[in-house]
């Protein structure tokens, strides 16, 4: 990265970000009179700066993608705060876990070597944490991926992402490919019993974009887009919740307004904030169904309007290309591939989500990462940029080394 960006991304922006959240918190919580809010204006920027400068200090990690992670993170955490308070302590809670965990998850790559123990461990305890559901679970909304034990509530799926793409990782980097392909089918058909099939999708196409990143083979790519236009089929004629989707995708009035109430509502918030937003606060973003975890997109576009929103969208755009530079500068294939398949799952999330809330593509209800409600999917989110960093910083590790070899060759 040139000195440039370095001072923006590790100078002024984080300051200015750490001002934006601090006055927004402020004007919400003097708004409500709620003392959250006053809590949060204190915790969001000390979390941002520890982000952005703190742990830069002990790792040597990528500043843009943590000042960008931090900023969609806190971003989250005031839509939440403004919506219903209590959802974004709990998504605080989670947001300071998951940090903890991603700097765990930077530790493990930069100490992983060789990994074949480790891998052929993590195999079967994730092929056995995402059938958790099938024996533990209860159905919501037409899908059995959540287990609750007493007051803990989580989805399997989302941190078996993380073991996805290390299996994924390790053994595209040695040709090997019976290995991913099992596990892969493993945990499709295990998605596929639970009816999740909007995570099976994330999976698949993780899973197909890793390998044509590897091998290059267009054929092999080509027939497993075909398998996945089969699999989606069989989907569509097996399951009613599929085809409600896609019906109400094609028209959301169709069935009565109730059907398509998720769609409409949504909608009416992006129309209602219009460019500019119709403010803090304002507006009526909770009249949308489930829109803390399916329509946040579409809150963002009522409160900060459409302008902002896709300024949103290119920060995502900015995490994506820088993670994809790291993966490129990476000497080993395993860190590059690592580093391409975490940022690709979070992009692939983006877009389905994204895609389904403006109707580009039928709505799955998978979560807008680092932004929607769900402390399992947001763990496993800053998790996967844990991995992206500790790719960034064997880079850098490898540069300082490169330098300093040069330096005594010249000596």
């Amino acid at each position: 990265m040139s000195k440039e960006k370095r001072k923006v991304s590790g100078g002024r922006l984080p300051v200015l970000i750490m001002l934006f959240y601090l006055l927004a918190f402020l004007l919400s919580a003097s708004r409500t009179g709620d003392r959250t809010g006053y809590i949060l204006a204190a915790a969001v920027p000390v979390m941002i700066l520890i982000c952005t400068r703190l742990l830069p200090r002990f790792f040597p990690m990528d500043r843009l993608v943590m000042t960008l992670t931090a900023f969609l993170c806190a971003l989250g955490l005031l839509l939440l705060y403004v919506t219903r308070p209590a959802y974004a302590v709990q998504q605080a809670i989670a947001c300071g876990t998951g940090l903890v965990l991603m700097v765990l998850c930077t530790c493990f790559v930069r100490a992983m070597h060789t990994g074949r123990r480790i891998i052929w461990v993590i195999m079967p305890l994730s092929l056995l944490l995402l059938s958790l559901p099938l024996m533990l679970g209860k159905p919501v909304n037409g899908a059995l991926n959540w287990v609750t034990f007493g007051s803990l509530s989580f989805q399997p799926s989302e941190l078996v992402k993380l073991s996805l793409i290390l299996v994924l990782s390790f053994f595209l980097s040695r040709r090997s490919m019976l290995p991913w392909l099992l596990y892969v089918l493993l945990c499709l058909l295990i998605l596929l019993l639970q009816r999740d099939l909007g995570t099976a999708l994330l999976y698949f196409c993780s899973a197909l974009l890793l390998y044509w990143a590897s091998s290059g083979n267009v054929p092999v790519s080509i027939l497993g887009l075909a398998a996945g236009a089969g699999a989606a089929f069989y989907g569509y004629q097996a399951f009613p919740h599929v085809r409600l989707r896609v019906s109400l995708w094609l028209n959301p009035l169709e069935g009565g307004a109730a059907s398509g109430e998720q769609l409409l509502k949504g909608f009416a918030a992006i129309s209602e904030g219009g460019l500019w937003g119709s403010g803090l606060g304002l507006g009526n973003p909770t009249s949308i169904p489930v829109y803390e975890s399916d329509f946040m997109f579409a809150v963002l576009c009522e409160q900060f309007g459409m302008v902002f929103s896709i300024c949103v969208l290119l920060m995502y755009a900015a995490l994506i290309w820088r993670s994809m530079e790291i993966a490129v500068s990476a000497r080993r294939s395993f860190h590059g591939l690592l580093s391409m398949g975490s940022v690709t799952m979070i992009g692939l999330q983006t877009f389905v989500i994204v895609g389904g809330v403006l109707r580009l593509i039928p709505l799955t209800g998978v979560p807008l990462p680092f932004i929607s409600f769900g402390g399992t999917s947001l763990v496993s989110n800053l998790c996967l940029i844990g991995f992206v960093q500790g790719v960034a910083c064997i880079n850098r590790d490898n540069s300082e080394e490169e330098v300093r070899l040069s330096m005594l060759e010249r000596g």
